[in-house]
């Protein structure tokens, strides 16, 4: 009993739970054998107790015995009901011992319905373990159905308590198909908000924005009707208004057969759906031993995808006729979207048109940006992006920043939706490529320039090149890759090792492109520096140009580009005050 009503159940408010599931599971038994029996269930709570009471099928003495003292016996399973037990909210038969969370006593009043003339039957337990049974006179309960009094542990009163009980009754059994009360006050609210009449559908849209905001606390962007009659699952999804992580567990209120099974149902929808929250009600999903959540089998898979494919269509539906409330959505939860457009070519191909993507001729969607351009090029990082973003637009080469979440691998399945377009992954040599090459004989007149240039960049592994390209306002661009990196990160490794491992670094030394450093002939302080006659001050300012263009790109400083841009800063200084110093 210790381990049953302490450490299955998450917390103690679970008790009022079991008794309401108890009391509608008899109310459903004795229905099924008289349909137009009554189906009433009330509590009341005072002093420091409950009351519950049904007008359910009852239990006998026999039936108390064998069900009541035994643990996971159940009368679900009794003759005659073991072929409707799918109409039972319980199914193990441990429900009622949850009520020692908070009761040092339980005492059962009972009168079968099934068997007329047996008389009224009592089963006081305790938390000891210790029962009593005994019948009792008629007048002690005159109709069919079971009367259950919890008495309070030291501790406990305050799940007893009236308030306490009503909220927990109203979250527990709003959506119950029978007539619930707390004293007088009703308990039901049916039909469930979702199934309800409304003027239209902006009345609707306003009743069920009400109902999330009294449910989860926000007021959605949009609400999505989750109807699988296959599933037996009836429910609605609330858009988020704000973004959240697609690494953030979504979590959902789930009811089963009306009774509130669980709050944080976290494996109903796809990963992708993590921007809906859910309430629903079903009556084919299974529920733990514990019925807190949902038990992982094919009808919960089938529930999932049925419910994916569910909002999938809103999504195609919003694309096909209501465009600026797509707009709105994706504003917000594009990447949503762009995780189930990765995995759906139909999603990808009907949302190409909306996606925003980051791009070198704005935010723009791909399919309007794969028009404007032969080549979509693109970037596997933020880093890359911001180093050739402003050269790229200013030479006409289109870029697409694929740094961001899913834009990547987007960018590659184009050609899969849109045929004929072509992408390419933007590289050094690409971008090099599309700069203007400089006269033989101007490149020619600065070789001494560019020699000194080089040596002082080499020990870092970057190359020197001249090129001319807009905007003119840029001097240097520095272009690397992922191989290059590569590259710089064992070189760096190699010197950090022990003799070792420094032979091992070594021998993966490969035939890795160096990063470059592209000076741009058309910028007035490059030409200056060109005309310089002192190899050491060519080298500074080389160093200099290297270390902006790396602060430019945002890339991350390595120690010894750090040491550089010191080192530069120093130089220039010195130069720009030696005269001072001299009285010149």
């Amino acid at each position: 009993m210790d381990l049953l009503s302490h450490h299955l159940y998450s917390s103690p408010k679970v008790y009022l739970r079991e008794l309401l599931q108890n009391a509608v599971d008899a109310v459903t038994a004795r229905r099924a054998a008289e349909p137009d029996a009554p189906a009433r269930i009330r509590l009341y709570a005072a002093d420091g107790g409950l009351r519950v009471e049904d007008t359910g099928v009852g239990l006998t003495e026999p039936d108390v015995h064998s069900l009541l003292a035994t643990i996971g016996r159940s009368s679900k399973r009794a003759e005659g009901l073991e072929e409707a037990r799918s109409d039972f909210l319980g199914q193990f038969g441990i429900g009622l011992l949850a009520c020692f969370v908070v009761a040092e006593r339980i005492r059962v009043v009972s009168r079968s319905a099934r068997t007329p003339g047996a008389p009224p039957v009592e089963w006081t337990a305790r938390d000891d373990g210790s029962y009593t049974v005994r019948t009792l006179p008629d007048a002690e309960r005159p109709e069919p159905g079971t009367t259950v009094y919890l008495t309070a542990r030291a501790g406990a009163a305050e799940w007893l308590a009236p308030e306490r009980v009503r909220a927990l009754a109203r979250d527990f059994g709003s959506l119950l198909p029978y007539d619930v009360r707390v004293g007088d006050e009703p308990v039901t609210e049916l039909p469930a908000p979702w199934d309800r009449a409304h003027p239209g559908p902006a009345g609707r849209r306003a009743a069920l924005a009400l109902h999330c905001r009294e449910l989860f606390g926000f007021t959605p962007l949009d609400s999505i009707d989750l109807d699988v009659p296959v599933a037996g699952v009836r429910g609605v999804a609330y858009v988020l208004p704000s973004a959240v992580s697609p690494a953030q567990r979504a979590t959902h209120r789930v009811h089963l057969k009306g009774m509130l099974l669980t709050e944080r149902a976290e494996q109903l929808l796809p990963d992708w759906a993590f921007f809906v929250r859910c309430v629903l009600d079903t009556d084919s999903l299974r529920p733990t031993a514990s019925r807190e959540s949902l038990y992982e089998d094919e009808t919960l898979a089938a529930v999932r995808d049925a419910l994916g494919t569910r909002i999938r269509s809103w999504l195609t539906g919003l694309a096909a006729g209501d465009p600026e409330r797509l707009a709105a959505f994706l504003a917000v939860h594009h990447l949503g979207v762009k995780s189930l457009a990765r995995h759906d070519a139909g999603m990808l191909r009907t949302m190409l048109p909306w996606l925003p993507f980051e791009t070198t001729d704005g935010q723009l969607p791909l399919e309007e940006f794969a028009r404007r351009h032969p080549v979509v090029h693109f970037t596997r990082t933020v880093e890359e992006y911001r180093q050739v973003a402003p050269i790229a637009a200013a030479q006409g080469v289109g870029v697409v920043n694929g740094g961001y979440t899913y834009d990547s691998e987007l960018v590659e399945a184009l050609p899969r939706v849109r045929p004929g377009t072509v992408v390419a992954e933007l590289d050094a040599d690409t971008v090099t490529a599309h700069l203007d090459a400089v006269d033989p004989a101007e490149e020619l007149a600065l070789s001494g320039f560019l020699a000194a240039a080089r040596d002082r960049l080499d020990p870092l592994g970057c190359d020197v090149v001249l090129r001319a390209f807009h905007p003119l306002s840029v001097p240097a661009l520095h272009l690397d890759d992922r191989a290059a990196r590569h590259e710089q990160a064992r070189a760096v490794a190699e010197e950090q090792a022990d003799d070792l491992w420094a032979g091992i670094l070594g021998s993966l030394r490969g035939s890795a492109p160096r990063a470059r450093l592209v000076l741009n002939h058309l910028n007035p302080l490059v030409r200056r520096i060109g005309s310089l006659g002192d190899p050491e001050l060519i080298g500074t300012a080389s160093e200099a140009l290297y270390g902006q263009a790396l602060l430019m790109a945002r890339r991350p400083l390595r120690p010894a580009d750090s040491a550089l841009l010191n080192r530069a800063f120093i130089g220039l200084l010195e130069w720009a005050t030696h005269g001072e110093g001299d009285g010149r």
